[in-house]
């Protein structure tokens, strides 16, 4: 057994908080010892892990202000990380002697863990190098973000082994990281399996008033602009032309994301696609649901026919993989994370981000349910050889196997240098 400490700046409900429990949860069953640090940690929007004791969870300088009248969030955000990892190297790793320190989406922290002199190993979880989620332009924002794309190379180097989500997210690391000659690893997510086998769905009518004789598409994805959520919307508004009344009557779709009340644009976009839900005149139609507990997620995933997943170039995506392991189909964009889980034809559609190309993969299988079935049944059968939990967590321990034995190899080579 050996000791491991997870830095993460938010354990609320994203894709990257549910890859850093699933990778924690790999490491505790395997019987390591697992800690969270955070910058924030609310216990009414979070995942029941980190709110239930499954794992110990300390908050650290949530008191630094998230920016400054909206402004200069990327600047705080590493600062806070910044903090944190100030304080775990002065105060918790020379206590804890943690084996492996695990952080991910900011790495300015990783050369101030390293304050703490000691055996052990930092490994980075890029999901998306941070210089590319920023799409606004313009001088001044170039020479405010010029220092901080500067600082994000430097220091992810500076990790003893850097991983990525997919193929995809290994290509853009690349591509973004061009002074970096260490190839990363390819350490694909996962879900977890125990939850989900232990888990009885509830009826659909204590989740959403939504009849059990409804044809649902289920999308589920943080109410944020960049997973274009409106496509969902318009495209199912495009599925009405396609089908004939009796179809189009039993059809509803279900919008379920990760809603945070401090977060501006949560409100702000949820506002805006309930007001085009109005516009589009599907209002009746569609049920917009806010952070889903996690029983009423499952099911969700368990009562719907179809996943709707309308993120362009995502880094991976763990929804689909869900849907999978539910036997459902899923249409999801043809870029990103996505073609390296959803296999065209077979056990989905990857189409084009507009509204027509989705609806018209939305009717296909309306109209033919024998196919969504039998797409399911295939989505389920390669999440089982591929992405599996089990799978997930050996790729993990092999990990940490390779960097004890450097640590091993490290405290060798000092031991021989005290000796001469």
């Amino acid at each position: 057994m050996v000791k491991i400490i997870f830095l993460h700046p938010d354990l609320g409900i994203g894709g990257a908080e549910r890859l850093v429990l699933d990778a924690a949860l790999a490491f505790k069953s395997k019987g390591h010892e697992v800690s969270f640090f955070t910058n924030h940690h609310d216990p009414s929007h979070c995942f029941a892990e980190t709110r239930n004791g499954t794992f110990p969870v300390t908050v650290v300088g949530d008191w630094i202000p998230r920016s400054i009248l909206g402004r200069f969030k990327a600047a705080f955000a590493y600062l806070r990380m910044v903090y944190a990892a100030i304080y775990l190297a002065w105060y918790v790793i020379p206590v804890e002697e943690p084996t492996l320190i695990f952080c991910d989406l900011i790495s300015l922290c990783i050369p101030f863990l390293k304050f703490a002199r000691g055996p052990f190993r930092v490994v980075f979880y890029c999901h998306h190098p941070d210089k590319l989620l920023s799409t606004e332009r313009g001088f001044l924002k170039d020479l405010y973000r010029a220092p901080l794309n500067w600082l994000e190379e430097v220091t992810t180097a500076q990790a003893d082994k850097v991983l990525v989500n997919s193929k995809y997210t290994a290509r853009v690391y690349k591509d973004a990281f061009q002074k970096i000659k260490d190839v990363p690893d390819i350490c694909y997510p996962s879900i977890n399996t125990e939850f989900f086998k232990n888990t009885t769905p509830k009826n659909l009518k204590e989740v959403v008033p939504v009849g059990t004789d409804k044809f649902l598409f289920l999308s589920i994805n943080r109410y944020e602009r960049k997973k274009n959520l409106q496509l969902a919307l318009r495209a199912f508004e495009q599925l009405r032309h396609m089908l004939c009344e009796e179809d189009w009557y039993r059809v509803h779709l279900i919008m379920a994301g990760g809603f945070d009340p401090i977060n501006l644009e949560n409100m702000e976009h949820f506002i805006e696609l309930t007001d085009l839900a109005s516009e589009l005149d599907i209002d009746d139609k569609v049920t917009l649901l806010k952070s889903p507990k996690d029983i009423n997620k499952v099911s969700l995933l368990y009562h719907c026919n179809t996943l709707i997943y309308t993120p362009s170039n995502e880094h991976f995506g763990i929804v689909p993989l869900e849907a999978m392991y539910y036997s459902k189909p899923v249409i999801a964009v043809n870029s990103g994370g996505p073609t390296e889980t959803v296999v065209n034809d077979v056990t989905g559609f990857l189409c084009p981000p507009t509204s027509v190309d989705f609806a018209e993969a939305m009717a296909k299988l309306v109209l033919n349910p024998e196919l969504g079935v039998r797409l399911g049944e295939a989505g389920r059968k390669r999440f089982e050889s591929k992405f599996s939990f089990d799978a997930f967590t050996e790729q993990l321990d092999g990990i940490l196997t390779r960097e004890r034995q450097l640590i091993s190899e490290a405290r060798a080579i000092e031991y021989d240098h005290k000796r001469k």
